[in-house]
């Protein structure tokens, strides 16, 4: 028989995006594929994807890279959820948590009774019924204990990472290389298509050298060097819902222990992040260039910094959207080239690693089959549009009317998909998860609720539990949250106790 497996495969730049899919294939394909990886020290990388959201354990399990030994050499720290502060008016503050909200009854969802709580006036804060979202403002953290009863809070604890992303890329170098990955150095001076079908068939670096390959994994950032410039795919623009367009990255020093979480604070024009590391912390303020300067917003920037600037402000420009085709001819694009969704809720990251796992799901042969392609792209689209959804959410529901650009984003018209979905919670509290979107319903629930959006009534259920019994069952969540949140270490005594990274002098 004629083996028609995919022999070779090039990923076309490094970064975050190149060196994760680099350390996936050799560990997942193996020695039996041929993977090389093109990058040239010369063109820097964003780097602006510093925090996740948990699914990058379930990656990093994967590969078999140990937690500890992880956050060690990334200058990594714990994340439990966003804080958001003055996106649904000024002063406002919530927590997007990660895990669970109180517990569930008769498969309903715990919100369902605390709607019916708050509407009887005996519920607090829907934050006060979530481990994550308690512990994270009091600076607690630990990983899921496994001595304690099952049912327990402190035995599931979900949680995400904060890190150095260029030392993450650098990290996962010396895996991919140790499993047989090849690194080639150089700049890529021009792109072969095959004449019969367009597919690229090499690349040529600036130094001569050719290098042929079946599959190309474009990992070259916004410039999509072979899935734009080469193959001409094309983009679907989203700045009408998410207007912003441009965003500055600084870091600064730190000023206490980090906090277990990332804060988003909405600004003037936009909103500004701030996310601790061990050794430093990263800000950015991410605004719309048609509301506010340059100049303003660096100096709004520099003015909310916690500690000393260690640098100038970096500037970065995109368009917030997708290729229409994430997979082209033999071209799959991964991380930036394959679009950009702004940080807000830290989903960089989780494309590229959703990317990854799709290609291999769908790993095709010589002939690419143009199944498996549109399968792929299918998938592609549903992630983004359905992350597009729950981004332009916490623009569109802010009841702020201080500034044109808050006015645009109360004021602009938003897609169908979202609609229904805020018809529906509005309506009785419900959602209903489409199949595999990356977020889970206690996520547009925390987001909706925490932007005041409250829900007119509730499932009919609910009003199986006696009033009496509503108010208890209020009570010992309540209760039994607070409890474990107090039997939790620091957020830096732990990372004292367990992973303390190696020391930076700037």
């Amino acid at each position: 028989m004629t083996d028609e497996r995919i022999k070779n495969i090039l990923i076309v730049g490094g970064g975050t995006a190149g060196w994760m899919a680099a350390a996936a294939f050799s560990k997942i394909l193996g020695r039996d594929y041929a993977i090389r990886l093109v990058e040239s020290e010369e063109i820097g990388t964003v780097g602006v994807g510093e925090a996740t959201v948990p699914h990058l354990k379930l990656f990093n399990d994967l590969l078999g890279i140990d937690d500890i030994e992880f956050i060690k050499q990334t200058q990594g720290t714990f994340k439990l959820g966003i804080q958001f502060n003055d996106w649904g008016r000024l002063g406002d503050s919530y927590i997007h948590g990660f895990g669970t909200i109180g517990h569930d009854v008769s498969l309903l969802p715990f919100h369902q009774f605390w709607i019916k709580a708050a509407q009887q006036g005996f519920a607090a804060d829907i934050g006060t019924y979530s481990l994550n979202t308690v512990a994270a403002p009091r600076g607690k953290f630990m990983p899921s204990a496994t001595d304690v009863p099952a049912g327990s809070p402190l035995a599931d604890i979900a949680y995400a990472y904060h890190f150095d992303a260029g030392l993450y890329a650098r990290f996962l170098r010396g895996y991919a290389e140790q499993r047989g990955v090849q690194r080639t150095e150089g700049k890529i001076a021009s792109v072969e298509l095959r004449p019969h079908d367009g597919f690229v068939d090499a690349v040529t670096l600036e130094n001569g050298a050719r290098i042929e390959a079946d599959l190309f994994i474009d990992c070259s950032g916004f410039r999509g060097l072979l899935i734009e410039q080469a193959l001409h795919t094309g983009y679907t623009d989203f700045t009408h819902w998410l207007p912003c367009d441009r965003a500055l990255a600084v870091p600064c020093e730190n000023v206490g222990p980090p906090t277990p979480y990332t804060r988003s604070t909405a600004r003037t024009a936009g909103w500004q992040w701030r996310i601790p590391l061990q050794h430093r912390t990263g800000n950015g303020y991410v605004y719309s260039s048609a509301h506010i300067s340059d100049d303003e917003a660096a100096i709004t920037l520099l003015k909310n910094l916690d500690g000393r600037a260690l640098s100038e402000p970096r500037p970065l420009r995109f368009t917030t959207g997708m290729r229409k085709k994430a997979w082209n001819k033999n071209v799959v694009s991964l991380g930036l080239a394959s679009g950009f969704m702004e940080p807000l809720e830290s989903t960089s990251i989780y494309l590229i690693q959703s990317g990854i796992a799709r290609l291999i799901s769908l790993l095709p042969e010589r002939d690419f089959s143009a199944t498996l392609i549109d399968r792929y792209n299918a998938q592609s689209t549903f992630e983004f549009e359905r992350i597009r959804d729950f981004l332009i959410l916490h623009y569109w529901s802010t009841q702020r009317n201080d500034t044109p650009f808050w006015n645009y984003c109360r004021t602009m018209d938003i897609p169908e998909s979202l609609q229904e979905n805020v018809r529906l919670f509005k309506d009785s509290g419900r959602f209903f998860r489409n199949a595999e979107e990356m977020f889970a319903s206690v996520s547009w629930v925390q987001v909706m609720i925490g932007q005041g959006i409250m829900p007119q009534s509730y499932h009919p259920m609910v009003d199986q539990m006696p009033l009496d019994d509503l108010q208890k069952f209020m009570t010992s969540v309540q209760h039994v949250i607070s409890s474990c949140v107090d039997a939790m270490p620091t957020h830096q005594a732990f990372i004292d106790r367990h992973c303390t990274a190696p020391k930076v002098n700037f």
